[in-house]
């Protein structure tokens, strides 16, 4: 079951740098764009994150000594966010060109979510 968790973990991670780097792809470009890369790194961090949150809490209920329970209103905050990056990304993604505040706000979520992952 360890071995599932880093795996997981490893694709989360994958999937919140496939959503910052595709993002900051548009940093030097005067009419930003939302790629698809951000919609499928999206998807896989919100799957591979509900895969964790499954896996912790079945490790939790077979050694709780060791492992802990899942924080469930960190996911909640993260997942929060998670969905909101979702839904800009796919109101956006057709468009030739989207605002900077657009653009901005779904790379402020992604680096809160960050955040809140590493402190909370």
């Amino acid at each position: 079951m360890t071995l599932a968790r880093n795996i997981f973990l490893l694709l989360h991670v994958l999937g919140f740098i496939g959503i910052l780097g595709a993002l900051l792809s548009q940093i030097p470009k005067a009419e930003k764009r939302i790629l698809g890369g951000v919609l499928h790194s999206a998807l896989l961090s919100l799957i591979s994150g509900l895969a964790l949150v499954g896996i912790r809490t079945s490790l939790h209920a077979s050694d709780a000594a060791t492992w802990d329970a899942p924080d469930h209103t960190k996911v909640g905050i993260k997942l929060i966010f998670l969905v909101v990056i979702l839904v800009l990304g796919y109101k956006n993604t057709k468009k030739p060109a989207v605002s900077t505040k657009i653009w901005a706000t779904m790379i402020g979520l992604a680096l809160l979510n960050l955040v809140i992952a590493m402190t909370l």
